[in-house]
């Protein structure tokens, strides 16, 4: 893996927003807590085009990460916020040159395809907070999680909530995953979601519950679930409030338990992870330790060359 060199003070980040239309306001406070921290912060050309439900163009958004991912003098991508529109970048980037770049990009929700992408060519990723979470109050730790993962430290605060066992035991291997429907629609594609051997993340929002039931089939019907070391199953934010009243529904963790509990490998829910209010920052393609009993992960490697 080409892992991302870790930021030192005055090091340039460069805010891209790959998909959905944002808002200087909304960005505001991330942008001021990266110089905070004594980082250089510039925006794209395009960060606050708006076309619909799309941050401009899809030419725009891919010039955009283009450009970051090609001017020598940045040193980390971040995106402004999801929503939707990744995937139709894909055609117009040269993901080859993005992840030999080595340079460190952040993002979760939407940005999952993005993540897949630059995986399969090697480059580790941080599945982060955007600029747009920083626009609400968020815990310390929260804070602290999306600090340390810049400097390429441990990125798990001791206050750190912990998960809920759902199979008990520890599993070790690369970690992988992000947004379920994301995941899920990566499948027959060219950056298909590759969980041999792998400890999988999970999360989603604003889902239906038997959608939920749905998509964990799939990755089952698929075989994908079946290889998998361990499972991190976040939040399926706001499903439980958005049950089809013609068919009725069963609650999100039951939901999960149903479909997970059978593959017996180490599994936990409720991990910090995803559109929570407050979430931990990891890194994608590193090797790390599950220990569902205790409902925690751990480095077993560097984030950062």
């Amino acid at each position: 893996m080409n892992k991302p060199r870790a930021l030192a003070p005055g090091a340039h980040v460069r805010v891209v927003t790959p998909a959905s239309p944002t808002t200087p306001e909304s960005i505001e406070a991330g942008v001021a807590l990266l110089q905070k921290e004594g980082y250089e912060v510039t925006l794209a050309e395009n960060v606050f085009a708006k076309d619909g439900y799309l941050a401009g163009a899809d030419q725009i958004r891919a010039a955009d990460l283009r450009d970051a991912f090609a001017d020598p003098s940045v040193d980390a991508v971040v995106c402004s916020r999801g929503g939707y529109g990744c995937a139709r970048l894909i055609p117009h980037l040269d993901l080859d040159q993005m992840a030999g770049s080595r340079k460190m990009f952040i993002g979760f929700s939407d940005v999952t395809t993005l993540h897949l992408a630059l995986s399969r060519r090697g480059l580790v990723t941080i599945h982060a907070p955007m600029l747009l979470s920083f626009s609400v109050g968020r815990s310390n730790w929260t804070h602290m999680s999306f600090k340390a993962i810049l400097k390429g430290q441990d990125p798990f605060p001791s206050n750190t909530p912990r998960a809920e066992t759902i199979n008990p035991g520890e599993a070790e291997g690369v970690l992988t995953g992000g947004c379920l429907c994301l995941l899920t629609d990566s499948l027959a594609t060219p950056d298909a979601l590759v969980c041999e051997g792998k400890i999988l993340l999970i999360e989603d929002v604003d889902e239906h519950p038997h959608r939920v039931d749905a998509m964990l089939t799939h990755l089952l019907n698929t075989g994908q679930l079946q290889r998998v070391k361990g499972i991190v199953v976040g939040e399926m934010t706001a499903t439980d409030e958005k049950p089809d009243p013609k068919i009725g529904a069963w609650p999100w963790r039951r939901i999960v338990e149903d479909r997970l509990a059978p593959l017996n490998v180490p599994t936990v829910v409720n991990y910090p992870i995803g559109h929570m209010k407050d979430m931990l920052s990891l890194p994608l393609g590193v090797r790390v330790k599950l220990d569902a009993d205790a409902g925690t992960l751990s480095l077993l490697e560097s984030p950062c060359a």
